[in-house]
């Protein structure tokens, strides 16, 4: 109680001079019980990513003040967040994304986020594609399901059926 930051180790050997004789495992769960941290439960990885990546039109109250929290919470994740706005900006086709996306690239380089640099690499070695992406109103993504139905039909025929058949199939779906 004198002092909450003493560490485990010293703790223990106290306590182990009195006579304690359960293991240090127990006496940190001992220890947590009590502390408000261990209150509520540490944010995954993924939901975390899930809050920082969603629209904020789809998140409720509570979800948008997690969200600011979290973007807050160090110079990093303020960074962090301001990245992933400006490139989910990107994503709605326009005239002038090209040149935007440059100025995110070299925006991402002077951050200190290994892990953007890395994707921003990626973005660079495909430059041409990704120019198309974000600047052309077309897509493939009819033909992407197309393929995708094929597959799974070929999948649930598997063994069953020949050619004709999964030929058949595929032009009435």
């Amino acid at each position: 109680a004198e002092d909450p930051a003493v560490p485990v180790t010293h703790l223990l050997a106290e306590i182990r001079e009195q006579g304690y004789t359960g293991s240090a495992n127990l006496l940190v769960r001992y220890i947590n019980q009590g502390r408000v941290e261990a209150d509520h439960a540490a944010l995954s990885p993924r939901k975390v990513a899930g809050l920082l990546t969603r629209h904020p039109d789809r998140l409720n109250d509570k979800h948008s003040a997690l969200r600011d929290q979290l973007a807050g919470a160090c110079p990093e994740m303020t960074v962090l967040a301001d990245q992933i706005h400006a490139f989910a900006a990107l994503l709605v086709p326009s005239a002038g994304n090209a040149e935007r996306l440059t100025a995110w690239i070299a925006t991402t380089r002077a951050a200190d986020l290994p892990f953007l640099h890395s994707f921003a690499t990626g973005l660079e070695r495909d430059r041409a594609a990704i120019d198309a992406a974000v600047t052309l109103p077309h897509h493939n993504g009819r033909t992407e399901g197309t393929n995708c139905k094929i597959k799974l039909l070929k999948r649930q025929r598997y063994g069953r059926a020949g050619h004709p058949l999964l030929r058949q199939l595929i032009l009435l779906n």
